[in-house]
């Protein structure tokens, strides 16, 4: 009797595979103690604050005379530790390396000599990167809450806003994560290319008016933001002047959109590339 065919797995069932076959070597790969010195960082900043101010109360800023609270500091914390560095710098690191790390272990090929669709392994890889991250990056900013809000503040109140910010930044990274996943799939030197986009073109352009701002992922971002922006630096107070957020709901869709095109176009440069590797 001869044996049946051997079936090709659906795409979905390849995509689980690969994502139980990457999560557990993400959590234990080098890169996991980059992403524990992202998210740690914070956490040990907010229990230093804290120490500080039991110690020396009167050692919190001051705006105009009044003390600022732990729900105002925490704001800041998430616009200037999550939004703008924590968020784009992880999906950089791990968008981009989703399929340029696998090519340089040149183990590219065993994966691709599977029977499973090209995409499906991307999109596993990409379902993994975004359970690590938001496995160790949604708590710390947990941790972060209940270090620094009760100072001079109270937890409950600002809890609400709270939730809206593990939601922002779940959304966040899947954008990002999406869009550095392309990038790494189609371009060369993805790594210099997703740092100059994250770090150049998204800040540069935010100041500006006009429509290139809404060519990035930030200004959808930043309308999802539950905290007022902070006001002590330059940069804040350009982009007071060039204000201009879009609604919650047009944001929500452009970024579903941003995440699923690049996401689709990312499997779709996968599938179509040769790889060559260098011996």
């Amino acid at each position: 009797m001869s044996d049946s065919p051997r079936t090709q797995p659906s795409f979905a069932a390849s995509a689980a595979r690969i994502f139980d076959l990457s999560l557990g070597q993400m959590l234990w790969s080098r890169r996991s103690v980059f992403l524990a010195l992202l998210a740690g960082g914070p956490v040990l900043l907010a229990v230093g604050i804290r120490s500080l101010v039991l110690i020396y109360p009167d050692a919190l800023p001051r705006v105009n005379g009044a003390l600022v609270g732990g729900g105002a500091l925490f704001g800041m914390m998430m616009w200037l530790l999550y939004i703008r560095f924590v968020i784009p710098v992880l999906g950089v690191f791990y968008g981009t390396a989703l399929i340029a790390d696998e090519v340089d272990d040149k183990t590219i090929t065993y994966l691709f000599t599977r029977p499973i669709p090209r995409g499906a392994v991307l999109v596993g890889k990409y379902l993994a990167y975004l359970g690590c991250t938001i496995l160790l990056v949604l708590p710390s900013v947990v941790l972060v809450y209940f270090a620094i809000v009760p100072v001079g503040g109270s937890v409950g109140e600002s809890f609400p806003a709270l939730l809206k910010d593990l939601g922002m930044l779940a959304i966040g990274l899947a954008a990002y994560g999406a869009v550095f996943a392309w990038v790494g799939a189609r371009l060369k030197r993805p790594l210099v290319i997703g740092l100059v986009f994250a770090f150049g073109w998204e800040p540069g352009v935010l100041l500006f008016p006009g429509y290139l701002k809404r060519l990035t992922v930030a200004y959808y971002l930043q309308a999802l933001v539950p905290h007022a922006m902070p006001d002590d630096s330059t940069v804040s107070v350009l982009m007071q002047v060039f204000h201009e957020v879009p609604p919650v709901a047009e944001s929500l869709a452009w970024l579903a959109a941003i995440t699923l095109v690049t996401l689709w176009a990312a499997g779709r440069a996968v599938e179509r590339r040769e790889y060559v590797l260098e011996q």
